[in-house]
């Protein structure tokens, strides 16, 4: 098991960094170009474990993948006509990579057993299996509860329009993925916008879904166009660096070639909230927009996070949990009971960390009361064998007096692999000069 040791860091952060590929988009990225009619090159592609599971599961169902660099890949399309694996499709510990292609296999015409590490297999798959099945595809979980193993017998699909109980970008994308090969209109509608990377992705593969509201539909029986596609940075990864600028007075953090796509941008509107001053410049817009983020640090304060945000900031809520502790006041995390649910309990394993840190911490069954203002302490946690965890509270013990251990840590090679490397760096190299884009007003939602 490694570990990490981290020491309070002695001053403000001063420094630009550029961070991996968007995890979300990669997985995408990979399938839609396996499904495509021709080839295609997606460069700043995210080499993480994640990642990586997808592409060999691509591969596993006959779609030629080469990686020259360890982020672009040239795809070799299949036009959707994929081939009978010849065993298990292994997707780790990545439930987007079982999630999407479930919605892939389903209108395959053939078997496939989609198996993941032991994390995985305790994640719940009820919420695609009910949409899949509803379309014609037979789907059998193996695990208790609906958990993986799970057994995908593809069909000849119907259309089907899908009111989805929970906002879940997952589902929404397994069932148009589904739709692709359905003769008729698909679509999905949602309670709140979820993030909209597959609709994207499918307008930039020449698929062209139809989004009305909080409804998008796909009309089945189309191919993917080849397309080249870029990957920009991962806000997600970039929400630690900027949690870390953002409560240290004095900060100024600039964030290149990093993803701004409308429904992953929470993060920053949460940190405005917060105190801190933040400036982004959408630089490209074409495919997913990317750009720059400049922000400078204050005094935070407590904020409540809740409703129609969760699913924009869902993976940010364990970086911005450490802000919460990191604030004046209280933070309020509410309606996020999918945090117990993700690659650990994560709001238990927040709680549990966070109070051995010397922070007074309310656990609710769907959020957190977090009361901030306390200097954090050194303590020896767990990351539970989830990436966020490990990531954000390494953030945080660079507040805190003493030493930080943090257990388990190579679960971050699933999505950011060279974070400790950058951590490193920022705590030693903080007098970088970075250029100043331009005043800085609070940003508008």
């Amino acid at each position: 098991m490694e570990s990490w040791k981290i020491e309070k860091a002695p001053s403000a952060i001063h420094a630009e960094i550029t961070v991996p590929g968007d995890k979300s988009i990669s997985h995408r990225a990979a399938i839609l170009a396996g499904l495509s009619n021709g080839t295609c090159v997606i460069t700043g592609f995210l080499p993480s474990e994640d990642c990586l599971s997808t592409v060999n599961a691509m591969r596993a169902l006959g779609v030629e993948i080469d990686q020259p660099e360890p982020t672009t890949l040239v795809v070799k399309g299949r036009s959707r006509q994929l081939l009978e694996p010849s065993g298990n499709i292994d997707c780790g510990n990545s439930g987007t990579t079982l999630r999407l292609l479930s919605g892939v296999l389903a209108s395959q015409p053939f078997r496939s057993r989609l198996i993941g590490d032991a994390s995985l297999s305790r994640r719940p798959m009820k919420r695609v299996i009910e949409p899949l099945t509803r379309m014609g595809a037979t789907l059998h979980a193996e695990g208790a509860n609906g958990a993986p193993p799970l057994v995908v017998e593809g069909a000849k699909l119907k259309p089907l329009h899908y009111q989805s109980p929970v906002a879940s970008a997952q589902v929404k994308s397994a069932v148009l993925l589904a739709g692709l090969s359905v003769h008729g209109r698909t679509s999905v509608t949602e309670p709140v916008q979820s993030r909209n990377h597959t609709e994207r992705m499918l307008e930039w593969f020449l698929v062209e879904p139809h989004v009305e509201g909080l409804t998008v539909s796909v009309v089945g029986e189309k191919t993917p166009e080849s397309r080249d596609f870029h990957v920009p940075g991962d806000i997600s990864s970039a929400a630690f660096w900027l949690v870390a600028a953002a409560a240290q007075p004095g900060s100024r953090l600039l964030v290149t070639s990093v993803g701004l796509n409308e429904t992953r941008t929470g993060v920053l509107a949460v940190l405005v909230r917060m105190g801190a001053h933040v400036k982004e410049i959408i630089k490209v817009e074409e495919g997913e927009p990317y750009g720059e983020i400049e922000l400078h640090g204050g005094t935070l304060k407590g904020t409540t996070i809740h409703g129609k945000e969760i699913p924009n900031v869902i993976d940010e809520l364990p970086i911005l949990a450490v802000a919460g502790a990191l604030a004046q006041g209280a933070t309020v995390i509410a309606d996020a009971a999918e945090l117990r649910v993700k690659e650990t309990d994560r709001l238990a394993a927040i709680a549990t960390n966070l109070r051995a840190m010397g922070v007074t911490v309310n656990e609710n069954p769907d959020g957190l009361e977090i009361f901030g203002g306390t200097p954090l302490k050194g303590a020896r946690l767990s990351s539970y064998g989830d990436h966020r965890i490990a990531m954000a509270f390494a953030i945080a013990g660079l507040f805190a007096e003493g030493v930080t251990t943090i257990d388990g840590v190579e679960c971050v090679a699933t999505s950011y692999p060279g974070f400790y490397e950058t951590l490193q760096r920022l705590v030693t190299q903080r007098t970088q000069e970075i250029p100043v884009i331009a005043s800085l007003p609070a940003r508008e939602k």
